[in-house]
């Protein structure tokens, strides 16, 4: 009986044919679970563009439309991944990815967790959230549009001209102030009459310019008015209030107040209304030089300056 020992060169070989010969028996499999995974991503994006150009056209929520389209495209990509698998006959390897991905969640929670956070945030947004797409909003110190939702983050592009991304779990927990939510907003500034003017007459004329100009909303649900604000130390303060359409916020609250700011100044002014600055007095203490001054036209009087 002869006993035949291999030399590990040998060995090597025959392993080397063995698997070699596995692989040419899985090739085919191998080659197609990989058209399967380059198909099912070209039509995670076909099927992606195509509801794009079809449905968020029509859809009265397109915040909404891109973040599901977002989502369709990666569980359509994750489906194209399981199914190769078990075309290459790896079905192991395709339950041990789901056992790992389910017991791998709980780690990765704790050592990821403003990525899951912001995920989840971004999910409750979706169907629930205080803002759609070109809203104007507010948070903490952030004031933008709304430009796209996405899984972890909120974008806003600022009347500045600024993009900045704030994660979802901000946007879900803090205070969001939507200026558009209805599309109206109030509109207010101050104007300061003399104290020698009549209060009545100067409101009717900036009552007129208000309820003359047709960018300003007027209804039963929106008033516009002027009322007495506050005896200020050289001038009676009033205060104006109209309603804008917030369509185009920068245009209704900025371009439109100054506008009307602009009217106001000058059908005063017009009206020999007084419209003083503040007046600052002087007090001179003991052991204090003498400051000289002169009367202007005004009768108010104005400092000299040094010789």
């Amino acid at each position: 009986m002869f006993l035949f020992i291999q030399s590990p060169v040998e060995t090597i070989q025959n392993s080397f044919e063995k698997y070699y010969e596995e692989f040419l028996k899985v090739l085919p499999r191998l080659a197609l679970a990989l058209l399967v995974v380059i198909l099912g991503i070209l039509l995670a994006q076909v099927l992606t563009n195509v509801y794009k150009r079809r449905f968020q056209q029509k859809s009265e929520d397109p915040l909404m439309s891109r973040f599901l389209a977002q989502a369709v495209k990666i569980i359509l990509v994750i489906v194209a991944i399981m199914l190769s698998l078990r075309i290459a006959g790896l079905d192991g390897i395709a339950t041990g990815l789901l056992t790992a991905v389910g017991g791998g969640a709980i780690i990765l929670g704790f050592a990821f967790q403003d990525i899951g956070k912001n995920f989840l945030a971004g999910i409750i947004l979706a169907f629930n959230r205080p803002f759609n797409i070109n809203d104007t909003i507010k948070i903490d110190d952030i004031f933008g549009k709304v430009k796209e939702l996405n899984f972890r983050y909120s974008h806003i592009k600022t009347f500045d001209g600024r993009d900045i991304y704030i994660p979802n779990s901000d946007v879900l927990t803090k205070p969001v102030e939507n200026y558009t939510a209805d599309g109206f907003y109030r509109v207010e500034f101050i104007v300061g009459i003399g104290y020698e003017d009549d209060i009545e007459s100067a409101k009717a004329v900036i009552q007129q310019i208000l309820d003359n100009n047709k960018e300003i909303i007027r209804d039963t649900d929106h008033e516009n008015f002027v009322i007495e604000d506050e005896l200020a130390a050289s001038t009676v303060n009033l205060k104006v209030y109209f309603w804008v359409d917030t369509y185009d916020y920068r245009r209704a609250s900025r371009v439109l107040r100054g506008l009307i700011i602009k009217q106001v100044k000058e059908a005063l002014a017009a009206k020999d209304f007084n419209l003083p600055s503040d007046v600052i007095e002087l007090k001179l203490y003991k052991n204090t030089p003498e400051i000289p001054f002169k009367l202007s036209k005004e009768g108010e009087k104005d400092l000299l300056p040094k010789k």
